[in-house]
């Protein structure tokens, strides 16, 4: 079982906070969407306000070496924003490459001297994924993690289904916990999946079937409907035989695709697919009249009508991946129109996750309406495949927690 931090008397304490500030950014690197932030301030207010030191750990983006574009800054700035009763410091070159293991640790419990002395406070040490260390899993590098703490949490769910230093090996070494965003996601997502209150509508789209087979087979197990759309859809479509023109697919998955659909009879999961589609000229039509030269771009609007009414009569929705092209403005009202039905059905229990579908959806309204917006893309596929993972493992193995 993993212990909360909400069940243990953490005070006074060097904390080791893991939290998943891998956000977008606009081109002239300013935060495009600080979900993610402002997601873990319950957490932080909660050690906060038990006179902790933090500090805290993430990554940004998957840089190769040190290079300022993914610095963690902007991210510190914006946290100062949210919490400006509390001194944010960053530590840039908290392990020194140039020193031994020794030497490493020590200058980095020095510089963390200096920037926590006046508890509580946030120090945020920069893109961990600076050091290659981190992907490589180097116990030596967590265990240098370590020293620097206390006590360790782990409030990233969005990458827990890594396999990294700092989430997977770091609980080795310190007392470790789960976060109060962590307890959320694992909480809300297995409850929706172990005991749906029916209809269970779930929705996937985005663009590879491949990255989404086990996802799809476990969603026709429990699911009532399962809506597809976006490039996915397109492979399910041509697997029916439909010309779907120069549009992006997986000719490779074209017997999975075949196999899904025998997986759905099986189960009596009504599986739905687009009965019109957006072209990329921005016409709609049905699908026999797809002309060879073009390309689905979105759900056309008879679909968007099939696909509300039965999101309309859920009360479990589990979504993941945009319906479109979403990045174009003219290509997302297929995503639009589903969301705002979702949004419209308040009795039931709403979950949406991935990257893309945050993305899609962080400027729109009423965001207050959904149950839970998950930080996970491929971590929360994981965790509906497998119902755990190894940052979730890692924590209940830790033979020394409190």
């Amino acid at each position: 079982m993993i212990k909360y931090i909400d069940e243990a008397d953490i005070l006074n304490k060097r904390v080791l906070l893991r939290v998943d500030y891998n956000v977008s950014l606009n081109p002239n690197h300013s935060i495009a969407d600080d979900l993610r932030i402002k997601q873990s301030l319950p957490t932080l207010n909660y050690l906060l306000e038990r006179k902790n030191t933090v500090i805290v750990i993430s990554h940004l983006d998957n840089p190769k070496g040190r290079d300022s574009t993914y610095s963690l800054k902007p991210v510190v700035e914006r946290l100062q924003k949210y919490l400006p009763d509390y001194r944010i410091t960053l530590i840039d070159d908290f392990f020194s490459h140039s020193h031994n293991n020794e030497q490493r640790t020590t200058l980095a419990q020095r510089s963390l001297g200096e920037a926590g002395n006046s508890e509580p406070s946030i120090v945020v040490l920069e893109n961990i994924r600076f050091y290659p260390e981190e992907k490589d899993n180097d116990e030596t590098f967590a265990k240098q993690l370590a020293a620097l703490g206390d006590v360790y949490i782990n409030d990233a769910f969005g990458v827990s289904h890594r396999n990294d230093a700092s989430v997977v090996s770091l609980p080795k070494f310190l007392p470790s916990y789960g976060g109060l965003l962590l307890k959320k996601e694992i909480q809300t997502i297995s409850h929706a999946i172990e005991n749906p209150k029916k209809p269970f509508v779930a929705i996937v789209g985005g663009v590879k079937i491949s990255t989404k087979l086990p996802l799809l087979d476990k969603l026709i197990e429990i699911a009532d409907y399962l809506l597809v759309g976006g490039a996915l859809a397109n492979t399910l479509l041509a697997a029916q035989g439909i010309n779907i023109g120069h549009s992006l697919f997986e000719p490779d998955e074209i017997e999975n695709a075949k196999r899904l659909f025998t997986h759905a009879k099986q189960k009596q999961t009504e599986l739905l697919l687009p009965i019109d589609v957006v072209l990329n000229n921005s016409m709609s039509t049905d699908l026999q009249n797809i002309p060879t030269e073009s390309m689905i771009v979105d759900i056309g609007p008879k679909t968007q009508k099939l696909y509300i009414n039965t999101i309309l009569k859920a009360n479990t929705i589990i979504w993941n991946g945009p319906m479109g092209k979403f990045e174009e403005h003219a290509f997302r009202k297929g995503t639009d129109a589903l969301y705002h039905a979702i949004a419209e059905n308040s009795q039931a229990i709403s979950i949406l996750g991935g990257g893309e579908t945050i993305a899609a959806l962080s400027h729109e309204k009423h965001l207050e309406a959904i149950t839970h917006i998950s930080t996970g893309g491929g971590a929360m596929l994981e965790f509906i495949e497998k119902g755990s993972l190894p940052g979730i493992e890692a924590l209940k193995r830790s033979s020394i927690t409190g």
